[in-house]
């Protein structure tokens, strides 16, 4: 579903409240007088992290994060800005999601450094392993899939971000114990998943290596 559909769908609850008004509070804070506005890109993140964390609306059956609607429109009265411009924003930035996903949000990177180091494999097991395509939820709303530009971690590719968690170095064996993890609701260590320090080597550092023994890194 397009962003823009998504704004006027049924699933739309009729009414939105902040929890912590303290928080939002904090976020206003942080700007000048007069610039409201400027809070409306932190006040969408702490939407949607409230509904990853209260649950579904209604009959939902996903517990992820998502903006609703009547979110955006309380950003609006907050930031004493008109409606559309909290929308515009909401609908340009790939981090926010506008309709419900899973409680665990895939999203797989399938950009060229990954792409060559067999995200395919990576994309595979999830559908093998969940039933479901790129775009799609599981019927349990724990799962839901995207497929991504970029997510910063070339060097450690193939990768995916589950939720705000990166998973690196990964296999199509690795990416199912992921999977299997989380069906139990337990998180696997995130990073890395070959052994690999942060970006390192696998051979370990390659340049001021002293330094890193002193660290302790090796």
């Amino acid at each position: 579903m397009k962003k823009s559909d998504a704004i006027n769908a049924p699933f739309q609850p009729e009414s939105f409240e902040f929890q912590d008004q303290s928080q939002v509070d904090e976020i206003i804070a942080r700007y000048p007088k007069g610039r409201d506005h400027s809070a409306i890109m932190p006040l969408l993140d702490l939407a949607q992290r409230q509904v990853a964390e209260t649950g579904p609306f209604g009959d939902l059956p996903t517990g992820g994060g998502w903006i609703p609607r009547a979110a955006m429109d309380k950003i609006a009265e907050i930031c004493k800005v008109a409606p559309i411009k909290v929308y515009e924003v909401a609908t340009f930035y790939s981090m926010y999601n506008l309709e419900p996903v899973g409680k665990y949000l895939m999203q797989i990177c399938t950009t060229t450094p990954c792409w060559l180091c067999n995200s395919d494999d990576v994309v595979k097991a999830c559908k093998d392993h969940l039933g479901i395509g790129i775009g799609q939820t599981t019927e349990d709303g724990y799962f839901t899939l995207m497929e991504v530009e970029c997510l910063g971690a070339c060097t450690n590719a193939p990768m995916i971000q589950m939720n705000d968690l990166f998973y690196e170095d990964l296999t199509y064996d690795s990416m199912i114990d992921i999977l299997k993890n989380l069906q139990k609701d337990e998180i696997p260590p995130h990073g890395p998943q070959n052994g690999r320090r942060a970006a390192m080597a696998l051979t370990g550092p390659t340049t001021l290596e002293e330094q890193a023994k002193k660290a302790n890194i090796v």
